[in-house]
């Protein structure tokens, strides 16, 4: 099984970016503990994060075909971007959308979430946990 986590804009920013919201972990932290815990579950994964809503579209895109799930947290563009919306349903793979601070506990547009309207299922508040849980769901179909 392949799967790709797709992180967006600010997610390179963990750690200084409003730590009481996102934690202290910073993003080379959560990119090892992702590679860490597909190894265990005995996954091939791949990682990217882009800033800028084109190349993450351009990233689901070349999924197509290549990877099995794709675990993302398109950060800012989860409440802004029919555009990735529109990739993911075109790719046709089984996706978590990942959020690390908890969501619906913060402002009113955050309450909307485009990506969700495809995902299998949405994790939220969890910090950087919630990308094992969703290689564990995504690994385990």
């Amino acid at each position: 099984m392949k799967i790709m986590v797709i992180n967006g804009p600010n997610i390179n920013m963990l750690g200084i970016r409003e730590p009481n919201i996102y934690g202290k972990n910073n993003f080379k932290t959560l990119i090892k503990s992702v590679k860490r815990w597909a190894k265990e579950l005995g996954v091939k994964v791949k990682t990217f994060q882009s800033n800028s809503e084109g190349e993450i579209i351009t990233a689901i895109q070349k999924c197509y075909k290549k990877f099995d799930g794709i675990v993302i947290n398109p950060a800012g563009y989860t409440h802004t971007s029919v555009a990735i919306l529109d990739a993911l349903k075109s790719v046709n793979i089984p996706t978590v959308e990942v959020h690390i601070s908890d969501v619906a506990s913060r402002e009113d547009f955050r309450q909307i979430s485009y990506v969700s309207k495809y995902a299998e299922k949405t994790i939220a508040g969890l910090g950087i946990d919630g990308y094992k849980i969703a290689l564990e769901y995504l690994s385990s179909k």
